[in-house]
């Protein structure tokens, strides 16, 4: 009894969070003053705008999920299954841009290829227009995205390689060589992990605020941003979001119609080191040359950009000073909203895993749906939602900005803790409730010691995730209430570049302290 109460009012706290604002959202669209109508989307759908912006987003989406694919799962294999120098190395540096919020990439490629950037200055003026104007249209936009995202696909590529039974690929590898065994046997294996990681870099990249809004690159969050925020239009962005909305749901019923139900042959747990490495011979110089050269491009740059702008230390002091209570604001809010996300990953992992109540699949395509939302849908959700004169003392405190990222992040929590139960015997549960313990003993004196590690590993990444994040606060936020990423993305426009770069340093030093972190939980936490 115990267990189903505390189950289902964690899945109620979620709907009445996450799914009840779109709803709403989705509801008040198709009123206009008090009666049912589709006005709005009449006047949506008759804009050759409006069009010209899906055709924007979903090209951008589709281009920098084919092009992160091409790239990412070559170099997750590389990374995961050979013999390259230097790989540990090389992967830290490719996650970086994911830990930082994506537009302070575009900052710093617009300290290097804006009208007065470097290389104009390194030139000439004409160099410089060139370089602006490729920069602030698709291609400058599409650059980016891939920079940020790129890690997913590797990340992911090298975690399903790590599962495939190395028996398979010993046995083909006596029939031919191994070009022939990735391209038959390996690759096709982890299809379903590369497919997942394609569909998270598509969704991502189609709710993506930042980089199109700082690279002057009309998609439908901005948009809906714009329309929200700038003109106070309720009606016109509840409109523009309902899109991304609808393509976000088509997302994930093809995740769970295709993906879901694929099988693999795992290694057993603890097998890691069985892992047959492929030896690279002559090619491996051209190799590190290459991955050199795209971590150089993609990463380096961009971050020595930033170092050399705010070399000064009169800039950090004046950043430091301009920004200490929106630092100490991301600190807090980001601390609080992962320690809510570990409860809620908890309860509903716990539910997955253990299929604890009906319909478990239910209650996770729910928290997949909404970590899939554009961030500018649920933030338009959550005011329509709460700010009423009832409500304001939600709406208007950071209760708001904590019940966005339970709403978008929370199943990150859900589907660590659930592969963090899969490894928790059951047995050990039934032990437990057969000598009289109750649910409530048996989650505190069993569950939270096994699942510790998994707890603390979903923590920080939940606090990465609201640390960085930028399209819900930036649509929630109430008056003195911004966050850093808020702060540094409305000053960028009025602010010395050297004190913008400095304030992108902290940033990035700021979010990659939990990187530290998750190696303490791998290395000393059992």
């Amino acid at each position: 009894m115990a267990k189903r109460f505390t189950l289902y009012i964690t899945i109620f706290l979620l709907i009445g969070i996450g799914l009840a604002p779109v709803i709403s959202m989705f509801i008040r669209s198709l009123f206009v003053d008090g009666e049912f109508s589709l006005k709005n989307y009449e006047t949506l759908f008759r804009s050759n705008r409006e069009w010209r912006l899906l055709f924007n987003s979903l090209t951008l989406a589709g281009t920098t999920t084919f092009i992160t694919v091409l790239l990412g799962v070559p170099l997750g294999t590389l990374f995961a299954k050979t013999d390259l120098p230097l790989k540990r190395l090389f992967t830290i540096l490719f996650v970086i841009p994911l830990l930082i919020p994506s537009y302070i990439l575009a900052i710093a490629w617009f300290y290097c290829l804006g009208r007065s950037g470097i290389v104009a200055g390194a030139f000439d003026g004409s160099v410089g227009i060139f370089t602006s104007n490729l920069l602030f249209s698709f291609p400058g936009a599409l650059f980016v995205m891939v920079s940020a995202l790129l890690p997913i696909v590797i990340i992911l590529t090298m975690t399903y390689l790590r599962m495939v039974n190395p028996n398979l690929e010993e046995v083909a590898i006596l029939y031919g060589s191994w070009t022939m065994v990735l391209r038959k046997i390996t690759i096709p294996l982890i299809t379903p992990g590369i497919a997942l990681a394609a569909l998270i870099v598509f969704i991502l990249t189609l709710g993506e605020f930042g980089v199109p809004s700082s690279l002057r690159f009309d998609v439908y969050p901005v948009e809906s941003f714009t329309q929200f925020s700038a003109f106070y239009d309720f009606n016109t962005a509840t409109a523009t979001a309902i899109p991304l909305g609808i393509i976000t749901l088509m997302v994930l019923i093809v995740e769970r119609l295709f993906l879901r139900k694929k099988t693999f042959i795992f290694r057993k747990m603890g097998s890691e080191k069985t892992m047959v490495i492929i030896p690279l011979g002559k090619t491996k110089p051209f190799l590190i040359a290459f991955v050199s050269i795209l971590v150089f491009i993609l990463v380096i740059i961009p971050l020595c950009i930033l170092l050399h702008k705010s070399v000064s230390i009169s800039a950090y002091a004046e950043a430091f000073i301009r920004s200490v209570g929106s630092i100490m604001r991301s600190l807090v809010y980001a601390s609080v909203g992962a320690t809510c996300l570990v409860v809620f990953g908890f309860f509903l992992g716990y539910l997955l895993a253990r299929k604890a109540t009906r319909l478990p699949y239910a209650v996770d395509s729910i928290a997949i749906f909404l970590f899939a939302l554009p961030g500018a849908v649920i933030g338009i959700g959550l005011s329509s939602l709460w700010n009423t004169p009832e409500t304001n003392f939600i709406y208007a405190s950071m209760c708001i900005i904590i019940f966005g990222y339970i709403a978008q992040y929370t199943a990150l929590g859900e589907r660590i803790m659930a592969a963090t139960f899969s490894h928790v015997p059951h047995s050990m549960e039934e032990a437990a409730q057969i000598v009289g313990a109750g649910w409530y003993r048996r989650l505190f004196k069993i569950l939270v010691p096994l699942a510790k590690r998994g707890m603390v590993a979903t923590w920080l990444i939940c606090f990465i995730f609201c640390l960085r994040d930028i399209g819900i606060t930036m649509m929630v936020y109430p008056p003195a209430h911004d966050t850093l990423p808020v702060r540094i993305f409305t000053l960028m426009a009025n602010s010395p570049e050297d004190v913008i770069s400095a304030l992108c340093v902290i940033m990035i030093m700021i979010t990659l302290l939990p990187l530290g972190g998750l190696g303490l939980v791998k290395r000393y936490i059992t």
